[in-house]
């Protein structure tokens, strides 16, 4: 993995390349794959569009049982769209990647830490704005930090902390560390014609183990995002 990024500087601001054009492909193939499913959509479901309400059906499950009452049903759509953003994200570097003269232009969005601690990032500002605006300042505050006892602010602000830290990099780790598996599988195939088929045999069943950790892992951070949304607009 000695490929390289391309930074381009902006009003000052240094961009990654690889980064910009792996999400806004990312985005742009969520767009097309719901603009696709949702055509013709009739009151007696069929083919694609089954699809379609099995995965907001699903979303809306993750939703329930993390915020079960009436409130939870303004987050449908925030858990429909971040679980397919997230799965189509994790799968994107395993059929596309470019790459030239060593730079890096397109994988998985999501094995690059900015883009999973940007995601991140959003989850918990919304999660805090939310119990703000449920509570107000002060109510947040107690409701957060202070909560079950005030004994407990140092360890409850560590704790946000945390989460904001894991969230973004236990997703960010299981993508990046597929990926890498593949390139060495891959590697490994060009170093002679005796190596080549098995090689290829097991970097198909890692592909297909790796469709699977991807799923997994937008369902995980999906619900995550629920969890904490929940635990700021709910009072301990």
């Amino acid at each position: 993995m000695d490929e390289k990024t391309q930074i381009v500087t902006f009003l000052g601001i240094p961009f990654n390349l690889s980064n910009i054009i792996s999400g806004t492909v990312a985005a742009f193939l969520v767009f097309c794959l719901v603009f696709w499913l949702s055509r013709n959509i009739q009151m007696k479901p069929s083919g694609r569009q089954n699809l379609l309400e099995w995965i907001i059906d699903f979303t809306n499950g993750i939703v329930k049982s993390a915020i079960p009452d009436e409130a939870g049903k303004s987050y449908g759509l925030l858990a429909f769209t971040l679980f397919v953003f997230i799965f189509v994200a994790n799968q994107l570097g395993l059929a596309i990647e470019v790459s030239y003269n060593d730079y890096n232009f397109m994988k998985s969005p999501t094995s690059m830490p900015m883009t999973t601690m940007t995601l991140a990032f959003i989850v918990f500002l919304l999660a805090h704005y939310m119990g703000v605006k449920k509570f107000g300042f002060k109510g947040y505050f107690v409701n957060t930090f202070m909560s079950p006892m005030k004994a407990l602010l140092p360890i409850n602000i560590l704790e946000q902390f945390t989460n904001f830290i894991t969230l973004a990099l236990r997703l960010y780790g299981n993508i990046f560390a597929g990926e890498i598996l593949l390139t060495l599988i891959y590697k490994l195939a060009k170093i002679n014609a005796f190596v080549f088929i098995p090689a290829s045999v097991l970097e198909l069943i890692w592909q297909g183990f790796s469709v699977f950790i991807g799923s997994i892992q937008a369902f995980v951070f999906t619900t995550l995002t629920m969890v904490y949304i929940s635990q700021k607009i709910e009072k301990e």
